[in-house]
């Protein structure tokens, strides 16, 4: 999960790489003096935020961040959308639902990529993806987890019809496993705790086996973005000035984090390889536009199709000015 952000724009750039614009932003340098209202809320990739403000990371880069804690992401997700928060911890598909509704929404950074913590866990006696046709499957609608359910029925040679799809928040459904209520469900860490509590129960398939498929991004408001860029740098420097102290104290930091999440420093620490924290090189090579799984554009459209087929949007959204990299670009100079 790193994030870098400089008012530079880059005309080294590759030309590949969808820029919204390299002049100064209409209010470029303006700062209302209010603090900055950041918003996170329960995966592995986005605790950090938690730690910077423990060890005064924010101050330390001139921001006064008013740091919110979501118990239901799906409320970050509305807070955003509605102004409440000037930015938040999002996934890109999430981020693409948003702006189909008219949210004027941009990703700034790569946090990280789910390379593990989302899973898809079953009940004892289902040992494979194809043992779920037929069967109840509760996941979340719309989020990365109900994706990452219908890559793996794709996979398995299954579609959407071949399920009992239950929808469910994300919480609920590892209870719902728990209570024999449903044969299997789609969830993400520290959730992936709760349903494997169920005795011989495992996971079938995680995000590892679909390289590139779940980002997560600090996302802003594009009201913030206009009049407050220098904060959005900061914030970008927070990030990475965050992870990098991550890296040297990984004993305290697993403290922090642990503690936020509500799981033992143990647990937290079974998390770290299923969420792999982007450095300034990787986000530079993600914003580009390309033909695989590490190119951003990419993976906005294959979301993009996901959600049109499954109704989860009426359209598929537009893209243009979803992603700017000016302020990895300019840490990177």
């Amino acid at each position: 999960m790193v994030r870098v952000n400089r008012l530079l724009c880059a005309a080294v750039l590759v030309a590949a790489l969808p820029l919204v614009g390299c002049g100064p932003l209409p209010g470029q340098g303006e700062s209302e003096g209010k603090p900055v209202k950041l918003g996170f809320s329960a995966w592995p990739g986005w605790f950090p935020w938690q730690v910077a403000q423990e060890k005064g990371f924010f101050k330390r880069n001139g921001l006064d961040v008013d740091l919110r804690w979501y118990d239901n992401y799906t409320d970050s997700l509305t807070a955003l959308t509605n102004g409440d928060i000037d930015a938040n911890s999002q996934t890109l598909n999430d981020t693409l639902s948003s702006v189909t509704d008219g949210a004027r929404e941009t990703i700034v950074l790569v946090n990280d990529n789910s390379t593990g913590n989302d899973q898809i866990i079953a009940r004892p006696g289902i040992n494979k993806i194809a043992d779920l046709k037929g069967k109840k499957v509760a996941a979340e609608e719309g989020t990365v987890d109900h994706y990452l359910l219908m890559l793996a029925l794709r996979k398995a040679g299954l579609g959407p019809k071949d399920v009992q799809f239950q929808p469910m928040a994300t919480d609920a459904a590892a209870d719902a496993l728990n209570q024999g209520k449903v044969d299997a469900v789609g969830v993400f860490a520290p959730f992936t705790t709760t349903a494997l509590q169920l005795e011989g129960s495992k996971a079938i398939a995680t995000s590892k086996d679909f390289p590139g498929a779940i980002p997560d991004h600090l996302v802003v408001t594009g009201a913030f973005l206009n009049k407050r860029p220098d904060d959005v740098q900061s914030l970008v420097k927070t990030w990475f000035d965050t992870v990098d102290w991550i890296e040297a104290n990984r004993q305290e930091a697993n403290r922090i984090m642990a503690k936020r999440a509500g799981v033992s420093e143990s647990e937290y620490s079974s998390y770290e390889a299923g969420t792999t924290i982007f450095s300034l090189e990787q986000n530079v090579q993600a914003f580009r536009t390309g033909t695989n799984a590490v190119s951003l554009p990419f993976q906005a459209r294959s979301l993009s199709q996901f959600l049109f087929d499954n109704r989860l949007a009426p359209m598929k959204p537009a893209l243009n000015g979803l992603f700017e990299p000016r302020f990895i670009l300019a840490l990177r100079d």
